[in-house]
């Protein structure tokens, strides 16, 4: 099976999200062959590269969806070579070209703006259609014509943007929106539609594949909503975040638009999800967090399929095995540091450093020879440098130095480390020094700190956010975020219990060894694929056939000898005919479809 993996700002660059699984599934389907579909993020991100790839993988395809400083558009076919945009050079539309834009683009401008009406569902409004019909309508014109990302940038769009927002039926905040509002709005889109103009959608490229995955939704979908419109290739979508979520929280934390593009962007971003959700024929989300969200967006729940994201679980063995000996020895105080508190991950806001800090202190009161160790390294950008600066002045304020006698050196409880050291050379270290793993976060999706301290078979402590009381599912404690009393009660109470600790920690290595490992995440997309293929008609004639015109073994799917919708033959199965006259073939039998009855022999195996 050929698949066409499409990914934005991830595999196969050296960073990314979502790249690790990415080259995990690639890597442990050798029975298929990948064609990578990649959109990058900045210029820093391939400054730094690729990974090294598999021999699964035949090509890869790549294109920015960065600006340069020039505003020129570039892009990449195979690795090395000058990438080909069809944009149509600097040409201007004509005047049929001009008025096809501007009915498509009206469309969609039209259905970001309007809301659907109160008690609507997602998906089945009228400004679903709309939207539909604006998104393809301007794809068919960039892949007959070109020049589209021209067309985006110019006066005729923000106009067209303008009447939009203005509008009967729109809100408040899109109405207020000004000149300089419409041309960021603008600058935006044309960024976010940026994949409509690339040359993938041929029959040498997404034409080619049997199955478009896409490792996320938004951007790295588009691609596979063409590839099903222009042949019919059907569509996969893996997301382990919700982008829809991380747009609105973008929003809410700030950002340098005005409260009118923010409310344009969440618009658009709403809308692309709803269709998303609605041409793929499976959606597979990370968790149960993820599933709601997907549903709430439009999402047929009989198209989702849950599948946990695999973790190598080798790296942290050799730290749950030790804590499974302990604990059956009976020497619960011996795993870790019996009074010690870890803490792994990104720095930065989201994290709640803060509450975490307070809670210790009640935890000092309580406990006084409890530590807390953090690992980890802020995220980047300047606030989540900033945020690391309090943290640690917040820390020296509540816990300083304490010295045991009048001629020692005093220390802190509270220590800010990064792995790599001596002391903690990797990341199972980092959570074998602690007896108890606590996560404090006020928003997380999957939680990943938490999977590897179940691997390695200690006790958690967290807040109730995102998937984290599914991931947990009975095997540590949980509490309220945003509040530091219950997270020190909660603490406080496994310190003072070790046999209590050994068996959540010895339950939660069990069940992350049962549902979150690589072997199950590859079996799980292993059966997905080929419950695809199962039902999806052969879509070249060709591809029944060997060279020697015999019919290929399972190259016709069993279901193509039923009566049923999938048997009806589709444009894209045969090319058009010739305007010549030429006999009348004769009829094919009633039930077969086109390709089973076309070729010499029976055309199936």
């Amino acid at each position: 099976m050929r698949i066409g993996l499409l990914t934005d700002g991830g595999y196969p660059y050296a960073t990314g999200e979502s790249r690790l699984w990415c080259d995990r599934l690639v890597r442990g389907l050798p029975q298929h062959e990948f064609d990578l579909f990649a959109l990058s993020r900045s210029a820093h991100q391939e400054d730094q590269g690729w990974v090294r790839l598999p021999h699964q993988v035949s090509r890869v395809r790549t294109a920015p969806l960065w600006t340069p400083d020039d505003g020129t558009l570039r892009g990449s076919g195979e690795r090395g070579l000058l990438a080909r945009l069809v944009t149509g050079g600097e040409r201007s539309y004509r005047r049929r070209d001009r008025r096809r834009f501007t009915e498509h683009l009206t469309a969609l401008a039209t259905a970001v703006c309007i809301p659907d009406g109160a008690g609507t569902e997602a998906g089945e409004g009228p400004g679903a259609e709309l939207f539909a019909d604006g998104l393809y309508g301007l794809a068919e014109l960039a892949r007959e014509r070109g020049g589209l990302h021209l067309a985006l940038r110019s006066e005729v769009t923000v106009r067209i943007l303008e009447a939009a927002c203005r509008a009967r039926g729109t809100g408040r905040t899109v109405q207020s929106a000004t000149v300089t509002d419409h041309l960021a709005f603008a600058a935006e889109l044309e960024r976010a539609l940026r994949p409509l103009s690339l040359d993938w959608y041929d029959q040498e490229s997404l034409g080619a594949v049997d199955l478009c995955h896409a490792a996320s939704g938004g951007a790295a979908a588009l691609p596979g909503l063409l590839a099903k419109r222009f042949f019919g290739v059907p569509l996969l979508v893996t997301e382990h975040g919700v982008p829809l979520r991380a747009h609105y929280l973008a929003a809410a934390s700030g950002t340098r638009y005005g409260a009118p593009v923010r409310a344009l962007l969440a618009g658009f971003h709403g809308r692309l999800a709803t269709e998303v959700y609605r041409q793929a024929a499976i959606v597979t989300p990370g968790n149960t967090h993820v599933r709601r969200w997907q549903q709430r967006c439009g999402a047929d729940p009989a198209k989702q399929r849950t599948v946990y994201p695999g973790m190598a679980a080798e790296r942290f063995g050799p730290v749950g095995e030790d804590a499974e000996r302990r604990g059956a020895a009976d020497e619960g105080d011996a795993a870790g540091g019996p009074d010690t508190l870890v803490w792994v991950g990104r720095i930065e806001p989201a994290k709640d450093l803060i509450a975490l800090l307070h809670a210790f202190a009640e935890v000092r009161r309580a406990r006084p020879g409890a530590r807390l160790r953090i690992f980890g390294a802020p995220a980047e950008g300047d606030e989540a440098t900033a945020y690391l600066a309090h943290c640690t002045a917040l820390a020296a304020q509540l816990f300083p130095d304490e010295a045991t006698g009048a001629h020692t050196e005093g220390s802190s409880p509270v220590t800010f480390e990064e792995i790599g050291g001596p002391e903690v050379p990797d990341l199972a270290e980092a959570y074998g020094a602690g007896g108890v793993i606590v996560l404090s976060s006020t928003v997380e999706g999957f939680p990943v700190s938490l999977v590897e301290a179940m691997f390695c078979g200690r006790a958690t402590v967290s807040t109730d956010v995102g998937a984290v009381v599914e991931v947990i599912g009975g095997t540590g404690l949980v509490v309220p975020p945003r509040n530091p009393k219950a997270l020190a009660d909660a603490c406080v109470a496994l310190l003072r219990d070790p046999g209590r600790r050994a068996r959540l920690g010895a339950a939660a290595r069990a069940r992350a060894l049962e549902l979150f490992t690589v072997e199950q995440n590859l079996a799980a997309f292993r059966g997905i694929y080929l419950e695809l293929m199962s039902h999806t008609p052969v879509r070249r004639e060709a591809d029944t056939v060997d060279a020697d015109g015999a019919p290929l073994p399972f190259a016709t799917p069993p279901e193509a000898h039923l009566l049923g919708h999938w048997t009806q033959p589709g444009t894209y199965l045969r090319p058009h005919p010739e305007p010549a006259r030429t006999p009348d073939p004769e009829p094919a039998p009633e039930g077969v479809c086109v390709v089973a009855a076309g070729p010499a022999g029976d055309g199936d195996a």
